[in-house]
């Protein structure tokens, strides 16, 4: 079943901060460093679905690849709203709409494809994104570097969201503050939606002490966002993304108006996160939402 779910965040009638983090959380399970194998990966989205926990979007990530093992570990009372990760192929797009589409278990809610090293407008990436369905929503993984701004150029004439690396299993994986922010500047003054992915493992950016990398922060994401959308300058994008002043990130996060926080959240998407408890536990310890 090929359908599409709006990717927007509540009616601004809800609280700054309902908007803020509804739906925020993708299910990246099978990924690192959690990377569940299908069968727990499954489990898990099914007892989050339950849950229901209103942070989590219950997009379940999932590379095309993987999807006949993903619908042999279904029951038919099983309903997974899939983001696939495929390539820009004429081809690959094909089938994973096809395998969607016979299959009234699975919805199409997202695809995620890398931008090719080698593309030019007009090129084989524009020809297979357009084979996918009317509405479903593409995120194209950009560059964080010397080609950003031409690549969200193009995601912009197309109508396309970004995906946003931030983090992986290599420090070189991990863009500066200073890319990341210019990065974030361009989604918002474009108006480019984007996701992020990889890295983002807690609330507040953090020196991993078994890695030894510095993680990104999903919340200081959305200050850094916050403050683009209210008009601040680099820097200020720069010194939301590097604070680890958590109460001072609550306290920005906590002063949004709710127009602002829907603005927010209708650029940053949604990012996807190896763990789906993690993000709860982190905001509701910092009391950004209920226990």
């Amino acid at each position: 079943m090929v359908s599409f779910l709006p990717v927007s965040p509540p009616a601004p009638a809800a609280a700054p901060v309902q908007v803020l983090f509804s739906a925020l959380v993708d299910d990246a399970g099978l990924f690192p460093p959690e990377e569940l194998d299908m069968a727990s990966a499954v489990v898990r989205h099914r007892g989050d679905s339950a849950q229901d926990s209103p942070v989590l979007s219950h997009r379940f990530v999932v590379p095309a690849a993987r999807l006949p093992e993903l619908q042999s570990q279904l029951t038919a009372a099983d309903r997974f709203a899939v983001s696939i990760i495929t390539a820009a192929e004429s081809a690959a797009v094909d089938r994973v709409t096809d395998l969607v589409a016979a299959d009234d278990r699975l919805e199409l809610v997202g695809v995620e494809t890398p931008l090719p090293t080698d593309w030019v407008s007009g090129s084989a990436i524009e020809q297979a994104l357009r084979r996918l369905p009317a509405g479903v929503p593409v995120f194209v993984e950009v560059p964080t570097g010397n080609d950003t701004e031409r690549a969200l150029d193009l995601l912009a004439e197309q109508r396309w969201s970004a995906k946003i690396r931030c983090g992986g299993i290599r420090p070189e994986l991990f863009p500066t503050t200073t890319r990341l922010a210019a990065t974030i500047g361009l989604c918002v003054a474009w108006d480019v939606p984007f996701k992020a992915t990889a890295g983002l493992h807690h609330a507040v950016r953090y020196l991993d002490p078994v890695t030894g990398f510095t993680h990104h922060g999903f919340l200081n994401i959305l200050v850094a966002v916050a403050r683009a959308v209210r008009g601040a300058g680099e820097l200020a994008v720069i010194a939301a993304l590097e604070s680890v002043d958590a109460a001072a990130l609550v306290a920005e996060a906590g002063d949004l108006d709710t127009p602002t926080a829907a603005r927010v959240r209708a650029l940053f998407v949604s990012y996807g996160s190896c763990s789906t408890s993690d993000p709860i536990t982190d905001l509701t310890a910092l009391k950004l939402i209920a226990s």
